[in-house]
């Protein structure tokens, strides 16, 4: 096996792959890219027409770049992890690293991941602190730490330790790792979610359905970098009604809650009938 590590770390030996998807972006992914150790196994999966080729074009013809088409219903997020991850295990990855392509990796992220992916089997979740808009010249190589503030809705373990039994409703895939043995026992993502919302929160109730704990890495810091948004995402409303309802009719719960209640509160939504539904005048 070969050291996987970032720069300024120690390696850890394992044989790890770093999985990003990616639709647009790129000075992020550019920037997240810069971070990771050229020696790191770093997968990137396009999304939609073309991407794929646009993205070799951006990191050069020997990145490990695949792509997978959109659809007309939005961005196949979980399709496009899923590709990723079975690019990665076919190359021989034993811990895939799934980063959203807006996270600068801290510099023990992968690190921290290994270590505690070599004695647990758990789905690892890793703080994400989240930065603000880049100055001129763009973010500092070192120190971001001092400049992002963590998720105040997420856990932040001790730097050199884990907490265990976590709420499997609170993962995400900002920054997440899964050994191949935990990968192949869940399976991957539902692919009935397109486009944004809620098949994170799939696979955080698939590993607890089948027992596999959900354990919070401290030190394996992610720098989330700054770009417009908006709460709720009016802009994903119907992505987010439609993945809400596969979710329910999977699970028997109502995901994302917080952001159906803000759409009704606007007038954008409205819960009838026993299912949720966009406001025809929007």
């Amino acid at each position: 096996m070969r050291a996987a590590n970032l720069k300024g770390s120690d390696p850890f030996m394992f044989d790890v792959a770093v999985i990003t998807i990616v639709a647009g972006r790129h000075e992020h992914l550019v920037r997240q890219r810069m971070a990771l150790d050229s020696s790191v196994r770093h997968v990137v999966v396009g999304m939609g027409e073309g991407e794929d080729e646009r993205l070799r074009a951006l990191l050069g013809d020997g990145a490990d770049v695949i792509g997978v088409p959109s659809t007309p219903r939005g961005l196949p997020l979980a399709q496009a992890r899923n590709a990723g991850a079975r690019h990665a295990l076919a190359g021989g990855a034993e811990l895939l690293v799934f980063l959203d392509v807006d996270c600068i990796p801290g510099p023990d992220l992968l690190t921290r991941y290994a270590a505690v992916a070599a004695t647990e089997p758990a789905l690892l979740c890793g703080p994400v602190a989240y930065l603000p808009p880049a100055p001129p010249g763009g973010y500092p190589a070192t120190g971001l730490d001092g400049l992002a503030d963590p998720h105040p809705a997420r856990p932040v373990p001790p730097e050199d330790g884990v907490l265990e039994r976590g709420d499997h409703t609170l993962f995400w895939t900002l920054s997440f790792a899964i050994t191949r043995e935990t990968w192949e026992r869940l399976g991957g993502f539902c692919e009935d979610y397109v486009g944004y919302g809620g098949e994170d929160t799939d696979y955080g109730q698939l590993a607890r359905r089948a027992g596999i704990g959900l354990t919070w890495v401290g030190g394996a810091w992610a720098y989330h970098q700054h770009h417009p948004s908006q709460s709720p995402p009016v802009q994903h409303l119907d992505d987010i009604l439609r993945n809400a309802a596969i979710f329910h009719r999977r699970w028997g719960w109502w995901p994302m809650e917080g952001w159906l209640t803000a759409f009704a509160e606007r007038g954008l939504a409205r819960y009838a009938s026993g299912d949720w539904e966009a406001v025809a005048a929007r």
